[in-house]
């Protein structure tokens, strides 16, 4: 069954769903290998897909109770090479064929251009998101289409989905340059937007600072190089998005995945990311039923937490985090006054 992330307080997209558990791009980077999940297991299924679909909600869904877009491939790659085999992913796309229900699919896998996916996908209700940053990663993602690759992905997909856009995340400062160079490239090729995020890293090193639990790049330097790419994307007709919490004001739309002003495609707009940048939204009426506020466990390690969170409701619980962690929340949201 889809399930909502521990981003559920910032993220406008937190339902993930995933065909595969573990990953063959072996990137280097990646947040998945911290827990050494790179053996690929068969995932959901098209039954789970399908009783979301048509209103199966879980203790940690049931705060949703529109057709939220899911996002699809946040923990392990659809279009990895043993799609070939299972076909996992061809089958629930057949499925959505026949919905049109909304969904964001993250990947950098070139078997979404081949037959009969491509063709499954021009006909589902998609939003398609290319992880791409530039050539000098291709030695960090071994296992991945090479950025030329992918840009060719992206020159195929414009023309068969909603829309198509560029994911140039992990970002670091040393492939500014690059990146720069390759902004009008994406904009030829058919991409509607770029949503940009900074690396994070396990390890302290020089010049990062501690950011929740990671070590990350500095705001101001961040900020700089944004606001130089959110210039480059609006001169050549492209949506600047920020994926990086901290300064995710910057972007086109607090909704860093690029889908709020598309038809079809409507995001959760009450969380924290949304209150706290002046955007104040109202909570659904499921949001304020008792009882919709498990999705938050996860990131409360106490009994008293635990049984707060099974009397109150999404919309109180989401205050109520935020009391409970107002020094982290501030430090991810970019509210801390840290560099």
């Amino acid at each position: 069954m889809p399930d909502c992330n521990s981003q559920c307080f910032l993220c406008d997209l937190p339902i993930r769903f995933d065909t595969y558990k573990g990953c063959t791009h072996l990137c280097k980077y990646c947040f998945v290998q911290r827990n050494n999940t790179l053996d690929v297991e068969k995932g959901e299924s098209v039954k789970a897909l399908k009783s979301f679909v048509e209103g199966g909600r879980s203790m940690h869904t049931n705060w949703c109770d529109w057709n939220i877009p899911l996002h699809w491939g946040g923990m392990s790659d659809p279009f990895q090479p043993c799609e070939r085999v299972h076909k996992r992913t061809l089958e629930c796309l057949q499925y959505l064929a026949k919905t049109q229900y909304p969904v964001v699919i993250s990947t950098k896998g070139k078997l979404c251009i081949e037959s009969p996916w491509i063709d499954e996908l021009s006909k589902c209700n998609v939003v398609m998101q290319i992880s791409m940053l530039c050539s000098k990663y291709d030695k960090l993602e071994p296992g991945a289409p090479t950025y030329e690759e992918r840009l060719e992905m992206v020159r195929v997909l414009s023309k068969r989905v909603k829309r198509v856009i560029a994911r140039a995340q992990p970002y670091i400062h040393d492939i500014f340059d690059d990146v720069m160079k390759n902004i009008p490239r994406l904009a030829e090729a058919g991409a509607h937007g770029i949503i940009f995020e900074g690396m994070k890293f396990v390890k302290r090193k020089p010049g990062l600072v501690k950011c929740g639990g990671d070590w990350v790049q500095k705001e101001n330097v961040l900020r700089a190089d944004f606001e130089k790419l959110r210039d480059e994307c609006h001169k050549y007709g492209l949506a600047f998005y920020a994926g990086e919490n901290r300064l995710r004001a910057m972007g086109d739309s607090l909704t860093c995945c690029g889908v709020a002003d598309l038809e079809g495609f409507e995001p959760n707009k009450y969380n924290l990311n949304h209150l706290m940048n002046g955007d104040k939204q109202e909570p659904t009426a499921a949001q304020q039923k008792v009882g919709t506020a498990d999705c938050f466990a996860g990131m409360i390690q106490t009994t008293a937490g635990h049984r707060f969170l099974r009397k109150h409701s999404f919309s109180t619980a989401t205050k109520w985090f935020y009391e409970q962690k107002r020094e982290y929340v501030n430090e991810v949201l970019g509210k801390s006054g840290k560099g």
